[in-house]
């Protein structure tokens, strides 16, 4: 289903490179021009209303909980910042989230309704582990199913805090060997210290349901404000 969204909208947009005959045919002016644009304008912001339409009955996964202690970060949604913390004795712990890209072999689905296309069935998450007293933090950047974690790398970054926020800061510093080179009992250890945390698959069926909700309102924004920008009206500006 979001692959169908998202190829509908491509396919109204591809059919706008070609001229129209109909509307070209016989027109030599600035005005006859001017109606073309119009009823190019027209036809975007008609297909644009049809695939925010179609988005906006989609089906949401049903409504769920993250796993206790961890809470939501207000303001995820709207946000490219974290998903999820908690606290650890004195640490701060704090998960990002994002689709991992996976083998695009699921077009087959003819039926409607909101499955096929758009399954999300791993993720990919960073986690950071700070102590208070310390500038740098842990960074585990990790895949995540639905019944198992693998550890992709770890290493030391500056806290997000003191960096400018932004979703991945890439270590500016040597990041360590890759995970891969560890020896079986260092990766281990590792394994049980994330686990130890509570950075395991129990966290994949909120996040899953997370990204469901996050892209289904992304996608909605975006036919929304193309489409106000298109009829050059402004968006609204949030209220605080």
């Amino acid at each position: 289903m979001w692959k169908r969204a998202f190829v509908g909208a491509a396919t109204a947009a591809a059919s706008l490179r070609r001229p129209i005959p109909s509307l070209i045919r016989g027109t030599s002016s600035n005005s006859s021009s001017n109606s073309i644009s119009s009823a190019v304008n027209s036809m975007l912001l008609r297909s644009l209303k049809d695939h925010y339409l179609e988005v906006g009955k989609m089906n949401m996964p049903p409504k769920v909980g993250p796993p206790s202690p961890f809470t939501i970060v207000k303001g995820a949604l709207d946000s490219n910042g974290p998903v999820l913390k908690r606290n650890y004795g004195d640490e701060d712990i704090t998960i990002y989230v994002m689709r991992l890209a996976a083998n695009d072999d699921e077009d087959g689905d003819g039926g409607g309704g909101g499955g096929g296309g758009g399954v999300i069935d791993q993720l990919f998450i960073h986690v950071d582990v700070s102590k208070p007293n310390q500038k740098e933090c842990l960074m585990f950047l990790c895949g995540l199913y639905e019944d198992a974690l693998g550890i992709h790398s770890v290493s030391m970054r500056p806290k997000l805090q003191e960096s400018g926020g932004g979703y991945l800061l890439l270590p500016q510093q040597y990041a360590g060997p890759s995970f891969a080179d560890l020896d079986e009992s260092m990766r281990d250890a590792f394994h049980s210290y994330i686990e130890e945390r509570g950075i395991n698959e129990s966290l994949f069926k909120f996040l899953q349901a997370w990204l469901y909700v996050k892209e289904h309102r992304n996608l909605l924004r975006w036919f929304k404000t193309m489409g106000l920008f298109i009829d050059g009206k402004k968006p609204a500006t949030p209220s605080s």
